[in-house]
């Protein structure tokens, strides 16, 4: 049997609360098919251990960032996500993820397609994926990226030093603005439950937001809770099947997972209450605005996704959405505090109304990124 080795330069990157491998575009082929058959193998999949790859089993630790510098005037670097299925076939690149983003200013940087200055370096960044630009400010002291620091985000071990993150414009990247079905408020016909009401909002990624109790739960649920709730879990996926087919992206719900398994992200959300982490630490009604839980790739997230705290951002600001329904009276629209599994996500939007609908200028927010690892990957076809 002939096999073709392959040695690929790569960068181990933990971002905000994910992990990924982080590319050069010049690197890995142009060719999609090859591309994609080049990235499952680099992450072991498809197979739950990713025991033969540089995945590590989980949704959060199976993502791809590929960079190169922008032609863009409006930018300085391309960026395009990947998220590499665990257990199936598939590479998927509908959608960005926020949290990978956070490691894609330093990779730059540390690559020599950014000049860093001695303080603070902004690279402005195109995510190909969502077609929207998001400006990432890193401290670079002396012009080198600096890792260590103060800062804590919840689920991620110890400090680091703060990436702001902020996304420009952030609505419409499926080219149907913010409310890409029209409505504030959509109710869906669920088979084998009956009627739910969700709101459909797209702001750095189109998610999909539902009362906890709408469907049952209380929204302080932990994802090993979650994981052990088989027919919740479908439910959850059912919902999301049907806004997926409510916003274009497939046909049938039923093969959701398959066809758009990143896109829209499912989401429920409740009114703050106390909760416990999965690590025994105990958060307070009085400290968050509301509860939020979110799914990736069909799995309980275990802390929040940065493209999510955007959107939830900027739907906490839509008079009458299921998150305006259920967020803290008088919340500040520059801090808004999310209740996620992992602890507290703080995120803020800048807008304008527009009627009843806000104009979103930008969603903001905080992350942390640490290079682990910076070599060469082996890999055999």
């Amino acid at each position: 049997m002939s096999v073709t080795v392959n040695k690929i330069p790569v960068s181990i990157i933990r971002g905000g609360t994910s992990k990924g491998v982080y590319i050069l575009e010049n690197d890995i082929p142009e060719n999609q098919d090859e591309r994609d058959k080049i990235l499952l193998r680099l992450m072991g999949s498809p197979d739950a251990k990713q025991i033969d790859g540089l995945g590590g089993s989980y949704s959060v630790t199976s993502k791809v960032a590929i960079i190169k510098k922008s032609d863009n005037p409006e930018a300085d670097i391309d960026y395009t996500f990947a998220q590499v299925s665990v257990d199936k076939p598939l590479v998927s690149y509908k959608g960005n993820c926020g949290n990978i983003s956070s490691g894609v200013a330093p990779f730059a940087i540390e690559k020599g397609l950014i000049k860093a200055n001695d303080g603070i370096t902004s690279v402005r960044i195109f995510n190909t994926n969502t077609g929207k630009i998001i400006e990432a400010d890193v401290k670079t002291p002396n012009g080198e990226v600096e890792y260590s620091g103060d800062f804590a985000i919840a689920g991620v071990p110890g400090t680091a030093s703060p990436v702001k993150l902020k996304f420009v414009k952030p609505s419409g990247t499926l080219g149907k603005g913010l409310l890409p079905t029209g409505n504030v408020i959509d109710v869906l016909d669920v088979p084998d439950f009956g009627k739910v009401e969700v709101s459909i909002v797209d702001a750095a990624n189109p998610l999909v937001f539902v009362k906890a109790k709408a469907i049952g739960l209380t929204g302080k649920e932990l994802p090993d809770e979650l994981n052990a709730k088989h027919e919740m879990l479908d439910l959850l996926e059912k919902i999301r099947g049907l806004a997926a087919v409510k916003l274009g992206l497939i046909s049938d719900y039923t093969k959701s997972a398959w066809e758009t398994p990143g896109i829209p992200k499912m989401t429920f959300v409740a009114e703050p209450e106390d909760y416990v982490t999965p690590d025994g630490k105990e958060i307070k009604k009085e400290n968050i605005d509301l509860l939020s839980r979110m799914m990736s790739m069909q799995k309980p997230h275990p802390s929040y996704a940065m493209t999510g705290a955007m959107c939830t951002a900027a739907a906490a600001v839509i008079p009458n959405s299921i998150v305006n329904q259920v967020i803290a009276k008088n919340f500040d629209t520059q801090f808004i505090r999310i209740g996620h599994p992992a602890g507290i996500l703080e995120c803020g939007a800048d807008f304008e109304m527009k009627g009843n609908i806000p104009e979103i200028a930008d969603t903001f927010g905080f992350r942390t990124a640490n290079l682990i690892m910076d070599g060469i990957a082996t890999v055999r076809l």
